[in-house]
């Protein structure tokens, strides 16, 4: 009979985010590995998914971390696994790794993107817990946040079997209520309709719901997008200098190049650090407290 594996701690009700951090100290350069790259303007070269990087040295430490972007791997400054990496390295699979344990690689690099789409929701579902708008519905995003890092606790064979996308679609619902219930605050203090026009209002009102909208390249500097949505948005290359995203739900938005310097994301409802890691910035852009300054900011 096979033991029970020993339960990793909850400490994420309190927004304790820091197991939802990438500590590459405590992998084995899972991300370097595992997934696939193509030669483009974010790698200089391609990359099967099972095939080490060149630059990763037998110590599982980048060899060129300090030079990445000058290199042309400007890519992996953006990625940010959510902590994923130590878990399967550590947790999922016991300390073992690929190079002293090769039967372990094949499903160890199945399991890493995977357990990085879980964590990526415990690090929204945690996030909701802290807005106090969330009280009528924080039993449930507690009860799923739970189920969530059960699914994240697994023994290997049971993280590969897990339906993310079934699962991810149970805790959208909430992340979307969330929103609503953070965001109304925002709309309501503007008459509740969006203001002198809002979505259905007359010509050059604010438009609260911008989902999905195709902003690439767009001119948005000084913009009022506070208590927006723009979840999905492509802002790719966008101009958002000095503009306010203070409580904007900005999950899935594409900040590729877009231009963030001086710009107020105070607030901003489900930024991650990969998309801030996209952008560009400067020491004047507002950056929520569970997120850091990109080193390249400074550089750029």
């Amino acid at each position: 009979m096979t033991p029970e594996r020993e339960p990793v701690a909850l400490p994420l009700l309190d927004d304790d985010r820091a197991a939802l951090r990438a500590d590459c100290g405590s992998c084995s350069g899972l991300c370097c590995v595992a997934l696939t790259f193509s030669k483009s303007s974010d790698f200089p070269v391609n990359k099967d998914a099972g095939k080490p990087c060149g630059n990763l040295a037998e110590d599982f430490r980048c060899g060129i971390h300090r030079d990445l972007r000058d290199k042309g791997y400007r890519g992996c400054t953006v990625f940010d696994c959510f902590g994923a990496g130590q878990r399967v390295s550590q947790g999922t699979f016991e300390g073992r790794d690929w190079r002293r344990d090769p039967a372990t690689a094949r499903q160890m690099f199945e399991v890493f993107p995977l357990m990085r789409q879980i964590h990526e929701l415990l690090w929204y579902l945690t996030e909701a817990l802290t807005h106090p708008q969330t009280r009528p519905i924080a039993a449930d995003l507690k009860r799923v946040l739970a189920e969530t890092e059960r699914l994240a606790q697994g023994s290997p064979d049971a993280v590969a079997g897990t339906d993310v996308a079934a699962h991810r679609q149970v805790v959208n619902l909430l992340l979307l209520r969330t929103s609503e219930l953070v965001r109304a605050e925002h709309r309501g203090r503007s008459g509740g309709k969006g203001g002198k026009g809002g979505k259905s209002g007359g010509r050059g009102g604010k438009k609260w719901d911008r989902r999905g909208a195709d902003l690439i390249g767009a001119r948005l500097k000084g913009a009022d997008l506070k208590g927006v949505d723009l979840r999905g948005a492509y802002l790719i290359g966008a101009d958002l200098r000095d503009a306010d995203l203070r409580a904007a739900d900005l999950i899935g938005v594409d900040f590729r190049d877009a231009d963030l310097r001086g710009a107020d994301l105070t607030g901003a409802l489900f930024l991650t650090q990969s998309q801030v890691n996209a952008a560009k910035g400067d020491d004047r852009t507002k950056l929520p407290d569970a997120l850091h300054r990109p080193g390249h900011w400074s550089q750029d």
